[in-house]
């Protein structure tokens, strides 16, 4: 590339391209590795969704493509997960009609991931990347863990050459209780292959620099075409086509896109938090910074631009992300070799790829969701005794009520424990440390004192039209049990801004404190919660004339209060 060239560019490429050249063997490693592991992981993501390799080989490619460019992680591989792909086919195959009808069924299944993108896109542009924190950790690692029960059970019978019959339930305990009864009509070569398998596997995993689910599946390949496999009664994956690049929108009846706009909201949720928890942990732990908003456009382009080129759902799934890091990414680089290198494989080994044995694909689900199985992190939130319901709960919901109902009560949990905390507000009284002009808990700090005549409460949770009545409700019942009270000092430190009824509330607090000749001082007032109450009182007559910058001026100022 010649200098003038070089700066025809512009100023953030030419950033990047200047610092390709130290980190390309290492991200060019990294690739190779991300692309060993995606390949099998296509297979058996599409296995989850019910449809063709070729729907997970386009979304991987392109979703790879896009966040090399735009993407604000290092470390981040966008591509079909096994909760994008679970969650997407419990979705569409709860529309009516579509279970007989592979064709229909893939559409409604573009046109959620479709929809979805958009609604991502939105989002971002709304700037509400912090919409992720309403569902909260301990209810995603509790629906990431019975997910992976529920994957991993429903891959015995590809394991063990056990088919189910026809019409019978397909929910995770239908199909353990079926295995354990059915144990001697297992398929003895099915279960010898996904055994071997298996231990290779375990084997490989001692080098994480090897991408130990590619080789196995090159291998079972090379044992297949040689061994005759099929004619021992293993089951093949069969015949896969490459992907088109070809856009298509889908066509879908009015009524079914209203649908696939209701069903979307899950899969929105899930693509950024489970996205969002994998990048950013992984940030965290390299000092890397990242914005919400930005990753919320870019997963939203993702998927967007995937459902166009006939992909499935895609997400930054947590152990390609930790593959990527763990193998010495440095850059986006590492994604745009992965692409290079399933590229080349489709270009040059797609062929082979049906004689792959069911089994063998069963065993890379289960290896993949591994670390998912993982009770650690449900252990470590009941060994904290915080938000046990939460983690119990989402499991419970997921393996009874399925992956599409169970995410929608997963995050319904979320929504309703952070109302419970909020409307439950806890408002403590506080005390002046002696010879400061701090104000502390008073039970909770024994040098603390109280104001003779004064009050002085904090709510520990923002005002807002859950918790204001039954603050306001606290403060009256305290305020009616102090004899010879002069004052309530009610701090706001924790209301940023306040609603509507917050600012009702107060009124109707301070006009009844009044009744009781007691007077209402506002502390710690923030400035849009100050600009409010200047426009509800620009007589200055009521709440915006007796709010304070900090506790100890309110104090003061009523202490000195003609009496």
């Amino acid at each position: 590339m010649n200098k003038i060239a070089f700066y025809a560019i512009p100023e953030r490429l030419r950033t990047q391209l200047a610092e390709l050249k130290p980190s390309l063997v290492p991200d060019l490693a990294a690739g190779l590795c991300v692309a060993g592991l995606l390949l099998p992981e296509a297979v058996a993501y599409s296995g989850l969704a019910h449809l063709p390799v070729a729907h997970a080989l386009a979304a991987s490619l392109v979703a790879l493509l896009i966040y090399a460019c735009f993407g604000g992680s290092r470390f981040a591989v966008v591509a079909p997960t096994s909760s994008t792909a679970t969650f997407s086919a419990a979705a569409v195959l709860a529309m009516p009609g579509l279970a007989a009808n592979p064709a229909a069924y893939a559409t409604a299944v573009l046109a959620l991931v479709l929809v979805a993108g958009v609604v991502l896109i939105l989002l971002a542009a709304a700037r509400q990347g912090q919409l992720s924190a309403y569902v909260s950790r301990p209810v995603l690692r509790g629906f990431a863990f019975a997910l992976a029960i529920t994957i991993v059970i429903k891959q015995l019978t590809d394991a063990t050459g056990l088919a189910l019959p026809h019409g019978s339930a397909s929910d995770p305990l239908h199909v353990l209780l079926y295995v354990l009864g059915h144990v001697q009509q297992l398929h003895l070569p099915s279960l010898a292959v996904a055994l071997v398998a298996a231990i290779t596997v375990a084997l490989l995993k001692r080098w994480p620099r090897i991408p130990a689910l590619m080789v196995v599946l090159v291998l079972a390949i090379g044992a297949a075409y040689a061994l005759d496999l099929k004619g021992l009664g293993v089951e093949e994956v069969g015949a896969v086509e490459r992907p088109s690049f070809v856009p298509v929108w889908p066509v879908l009846a009015l009524d079914e896109w209203l649908r696939v706009g209701e069903l979307a909201v899950g899969l929105v949720v899930l693509v950024f938090a489970e996205s969002w928890g994998s990048v950013r942990n992984l940030a965290l732990v390299h000092g890397d910074k990242l914005d919400a908003n930005r990753e919320l456009m870019v997963l939203g382009t993702c998927n967007a631009g995937a459902a166009l080129m006939q992909g499935m759902a895609v997400g930054a799934g947590f152990s390609a992300s930790s593959a990527n890091a763990a193998a010495g990414a440095q850059s986006r680089v590492a994604g745009l070799a992965a692409v290079a290198v399933m590229g080349l494989a489709l270009a040059f080994a797609l062929p082979w790829l049906h004689l792959l044995p069911r089994p063998v694909l069963a065993v890379a689900v289960i290896a993949a969701l591994w670390h998912a199985l993982s009770p650690k992190p449900i252990l470590a939130v009941w060994h904290m005794r915080r938000d046990r319901l939460l983690v119990v709960g989402a499991i419970v919901a997921v393996l009874l009520l399925g992956v599409l109902h169970g995410m929608l009560a997963a995050i319904a949990l979320s929504l309703v424990d952070a109302l419970r905390r909020f409307s439950e507000p806890v408002v403590h009284e506080l005390g002046q440390l002696a010879a400061t002009h701090n104000f502390v808990v008073l039970n909770e700090n024994p040098e603390a004192a109280a104001q003779p005549g004064l009050l002085v409460l904090r709510p520990e949770e923002p005002l807002f039209f859950a918790s204001a009545e039954r603050v306001v409700a606290d403060v009256v019942a305290r305020a009616q049990a102090r004899p010879g009270l002069r004052a309530v000092v009610l701090s706001m430190e924790e209301s940023a801004d306040i609603d509507s009824t917050a600012v009702e509330c107060l009124l109707e607090l301070r006009q009844q404190l009044a009744r009781s000749q007691i007077t209402l001082a506002l502390a710690r007032v923030k400035q849009p919660v100050r600009e409010l109450l200047a426009r509800v009182d620009p007589q200055g007559l009521g709440l915006e004339a007796c709010h304070f910058w900090s506790v100890a001026d309110a104090v003061a100022a009523q202490q000195t209060a003609p009496k």
